[in-house]
């Protein structure tokens, strides 16, 4: 190491640390993209972040093993094709790092049985599979809990689902700490500054979401031109026919919201773009817009898809990695919880 790289090294070891776990479940939507997902290219500059694939956490619903798999790759690849530098980032598919599951078993014989049966995400999931309600479903906060607490975060990024189960983890923490004595970082909710809410193209009074069972309600990142076109000329309007934000007009203020964030023009701006103009040229303009915008994302995926050798040199390096640093905090807990010294360590 050279003393002209020294202070850049230093400096970088002072970043907060924030870690995210996505689910190989599907791919994000318009809105995931413009609320936080361009966002995370400026994040890995401010902070030491840590992505990882939870394809552990998605066995507690029945999966297809060879779709699992692809879903997994696909997910990893998608975190490259939208901006995250291995480089600068730790990135990783989690049952690579077997350091999870080991912890994940220590932590739930801290977890007590009440606080993980009060836990929502468990109550939904055991109405929505009924026929498979598992104990990894009952346990997996405590899963959650190691995942964050192996790389002692700082920060997570929480949405309103997820933060009981942060607070869990918070608190199994810090019984740990208090029987233990000082072993883990207490983590905090990352609040990113708020961006726009991307509603629903065929109901815009509510949130654009995948889950959505009408394929033209959202935009995925990964629609091609054709289709994100003919998704924004059938998105829901109003009978006025003229572009102007104002309370009343859901269908045409989220439009105009999408179409200032992609292309940086105020309402004012759009209002006087689109004077005299129909819906149909607005809708247009909207949808080319946003396609220009996720092309990168589109090629980037597609051309990272077409290289597997790279994809699995690079999650096998960032595995690496977060099993060097995940050794480190493992070590500590099975010294304290007194279990011998693994012997092939």
């Amino acid at each position: 190491m050279t003393e002209d790289n020294k202070p850049e090294v230093q400096k970088s070891e002072k970043k907060k640390i924030i870690l995210s776990g996505i689910q190989p479940t599907g791919i994000f939507t318009l809105g995931n993209y413009i609320g936080a997902v361009r966002n995370w290219q400026q994040l890995q500059e401010d902070y030491q972040c840590a992505y990882f694939i939870a394809d552990l956490h998605s066995l507690t619903v029945r999966q297809e093993a060879a779709k699992l798999r692809k879903q997994s790759l696909e997910a990893f690849a998608l975190l490259l094709a939208c901006g995250i530098d291995p480089q600068k980032s730790l990135m990783f598919i989690q049952s690579h790092v077997h350091n999870h599951a080991e912890l994940g078993w220590i932590l739930a014989c801290n977890s007590l049985f009440g606080e993980l049966s009060r836990m929502t995400q468990f109550k939904d999931k055991s109405a929505k599979h009924a026929d498979n309600i598992n104990a990894g479903l009952f346990t997996y906060p405590s899963l959650m809990a190691a995942d964050i607490l192996l790389y002692q975060a700082d920060y997570v990024p929480v949405g309103a689902d997820q933060t009981q189960h942060l607070e869990f983890t918070r608190n199994v923490a810090q019984r740990f700490n208090n029987l233990y004595g000082n072993t883990f970082k207490l983590p905090e909710a990352y609040l990113p500054p708020e961006g726009a809410k991307i509603m629903s193209l065929q109901e815009p009074a509510k949130k654009m979401s995948k889950s959505d069972t009408n394929p033209k309600a959202f935009i995925s990142i990964l629609d091609d031109h054709d289709t994100i076109i003919r998704k924004f000329r059938s998105a829901v309007t109003d009978s006025e026919a003229k572009v102007m934000f104002r309370e009343g007009k859901d269908g045409i203020n989220n439009l105009m919201t999408i179409y200032s964030v992609v292309t940086g023009k105020t309402y004012e701006q759009i209002e006087d773009e689109f004077n005299g103009k129909g819906y149909g040229d607005f809708k247009l303009a909207v949808g080319e817009a946003v396609s220009e915008e996720l092309r990168p994302v589109r090629e980037n995926f597609a051309r990272l898809m077409n290289d597997k050798a790279y994809l699995e040199e690079t999650y096998r390096a960032g595995a690496a990695v977060a099993q060097r640093i995940s050794d480190r905090t493992l070590a500590k807990v099975k010294k304290k919880v007194g279990l011998l010294a693994n012997p092939f360590k």
